[in-house]
């Protein structure tokens, strides 16, 4: 358990009769394999050294996230599961990282069976938010790093949320992905939670020598324009070498390609949030996508046999 008394004095301006409560972020994608997790844990360290106050949620099962951070996954103390099921309060379960500023409640392999336990609860949609509630006043953002699927745990999760990030990988079948992904969002504003909104879509696994990694950021910016990042977030062999070592890869090699992209994608966070003063962050990369010629096939046809004869 962390000592919270100094935050709660310093965030609660009871002279302005201003009280402050964190906004909490959903990283949400029912398909697998998109960097959700890679997201959280980088984007959460890189608004932590900017300064601000963040806790991350690990409440998908696999526990990436807590690894990730350099915790273990076999501790049973003080993790989401005890967080849920109200064995242990919110703060008790708030472990401080090596990072300044940035906290995390983490997972284990408990959760695997926390939907038997909770289905039957009196407003189970509900039961993350409640626990959450408790503890907003301390931070700046909670992040809630989520499975991938469309499981009552992620219910939970959007629930909670005032709004979702979405990262989208460069192919075509996380193009298909998304639709029943708005859907649910669609179905849990109009039923459960209102003020949900959609923070934004952040293109992950970018290439730009591939013509599809290309195709697929022209089809979000098409449908989806200014919620879509400018950020992309580059295929780095320092990403994948980062969890392995329990650091996230702004601090494990800070000059990394894989580092630039997501402290640029902190920045226009902050940006987006009204918190521009709170920007540290000065290594913006533009990308511009190579230009792909089309080629008529007639026409080929016609060259290619005037140059054999």
């Amino acid at each position: 358990m962390y000592n919270f008394t100094y935050w709660r004095i310093c965030r609660n301006l009871k002279i302005f009769n201003i009280h402050i409560l964190a906004k909490i972020i959903s990283i949400a994608n029912q398909k697998g394999g998109v960097g959700k997790t890679t997201t959280a844990v980088n984007l959460c360290a890189s608004l932590a050294i900017s300064g601000c106050k963040v806790l991350l949620v690990d409440i998908d099962p696999q526990s990436n996230a807590t690894s990730g951070m350099g915790f273990p996954t076999n501790s049973m103390e003080g993790s989401v599961y005890e967080l849920l099921t109200g064995i242990r309060s919110p703060k008790d379960c708030i472990k401080k990282t090596e990072i300044q500023n940035l906290f995390i409640i983490p997972s284990n392999i408990n959760l695997v069976g926390i939907e038997i336990e909770i289905v039957a609860m009196q407003e189970r949609e509900f039961i993350l938010k409640k626990r959450l509630d408790e503890i907003r006043e301390f931070f700046d953002f909670i992040f809630i790093d989520c499975p991938p699927s469309l499981s009552l745990i992620t219910l939970n999760s959007l629930v909670a949320s005032d709004s979702v990030l979405i990262p989208v990988q460069s192919e075509y079948y996380a193009l298909e992905g998304l639709t029943m992904l708005l859907n649910t969002i669609k179905m849990i504003k109009n039923r459960l939670n209102s003020n949900l909104e959609i923070e934004g879509y952040l293109l992950t696994m970018f290439d730009s020598r591939l013509k599809l990694s290309n195709q697929v950021a022209t089809e979000l910016e098409k449908y989806f324009q200014d919620k879509l990042y400018p950020v992309k977030v580059m295929r780095n062999v320092k990403i994948s070498e980062s969890p392995s070592f329990g650091k996230p890869v702004v601090v494990y090699d800070p000059l990394s390609i894989g580092a630039k992209n997501y402290t640029e994608l902190a920045n226009e966070f902050l940006r987006r949030n009204g918190k521009e003063h709170l920007q540290k962050f000065d290594n913006i990369l533009t990308y511009e996508a190579p230009k792909f010629e089309v080629v008529n096939k007639e026409n080929e046809e016609t060259n290619n046999r005037a140059n054999n004869n």
